[in-house]
């Protein structure tokens, strides 16, 4: 087992592709406290994998729930080896000309202190327990990370931003820490959050017709579903195998930038919101 005695926090760990993450640490040897904002999922996730695990629900947004996650974390296994920032909202490829003016300065505000100031939040808190083990940070970019098409303005800028961030820790941390990244593509039957502020509570990522849509987009033609992905994060936190790995991010996304995405707009738009030039 590649992940033998190490503990590692998973935030957003309760579904999706955090619990994904969650259970393929388990599979490899690992102790895992999820952190994630529904007890209710946390709870799901212990009745199947027992004490292996133990959970946090909380808000990432908020540093006191942060340092509370990695403080339990570390009185239940001991020790912390690898954080995972991984909990994160969509914008539903909302653009820019359809975003109400009244509405644009909240949803910028709720879609970067959820995607980027959690990650960093989390990051801070765990610093402390990585430097004493030398362990590691791994945090979920996107194939919007690297191309358009993969969201909207909002979503694509925070998946950016986490790029810089992964680069820029990993040049602070080092030695002592590593610090990774992993950019998925679209995941089959994930239940990605939409933004309050843009009334989005009611989206469902999984209502997408995605293995459609994926297989005129990658040169895989499918799309990918949350445990496939899992892989990725084991390879990063583990120790034998990612020795020499830090500020690196992994484009893990069916081959996106192989073939690109398409554009059904073609700036339609705009023409429709103002007129022909």
């Amino acid at each position: 087992m590649q992940l033998k005695d190490q503990v590692a926090l998973v935030t957003g760990g309760g579904s999706g592709l955090g619990r994904a993450i969650v259970e393929r640490f388990v599979q490899e040897g690992a102790r895992v406290a999820i952190f994630d904002r529904s007890q209710e999922r946390i709870d799901e996730v212990r009745k199947v994998l027992g004490d292996k695990v133990i959970g946090v629900a909380g808000d990432v947004r908020e540093m006191a729930d942060n340092k509370r996650a990695v403080s339990e974390c570390v009185k239940a296994f001991g020790q912390l080896d690898t954080f995972i920032g991984n909990a994160g909202v969509w914008d539903y490829s909302k653009s820019m000309v359809t975003t109400e003016e009244d509405a644009l300065s909240a949803a910028f505000d709720e879609m970067f202190a959820i995607n980027v100031k959690g990650y960093v939040l989390g990051a801070k808190a765990a610093l402390p327990e990585l430097y004493k083990t030398k362990g590691h940070m791994i945090f979920t970019a996107s194939n919007a990370a690297f191309y358009p098409g993969g969201g909207g303005v909002l979503y694509t800028a925070t998946k950016h931003a986490v790029v810089g961030m992964i680069k820029q820790m990993a040049h602070e941390f080092a030695p002592h820490v590593r610090v990774n990244g992993v950019a998925p593509g679209g995941i089959g039957g994930s239940n990605l959050a939409g933004l309050n502020s843009l009334s989005q509570q009611g989206a469902k990522f999984s209502d997408l017709p995605l293995d459609d849509l994926m297989k005129q987009m990658l040169p895989l033609e499918r799309a990918f579903h949350a445990p496939e992905y899992a892989g990725a994060y084991v390879f990063f936190a583990n120790r034998r195998d990612n020795a020499p790995g830090t500020g690196g991010v992994l484009n893990f996304d069916g081959g996106i930038g192989m073939r690109g995405f398409a554009s059904p707009n073609m700036g339609g738009e705009l023409v429709e919101a103002f007129g022909k030039a």
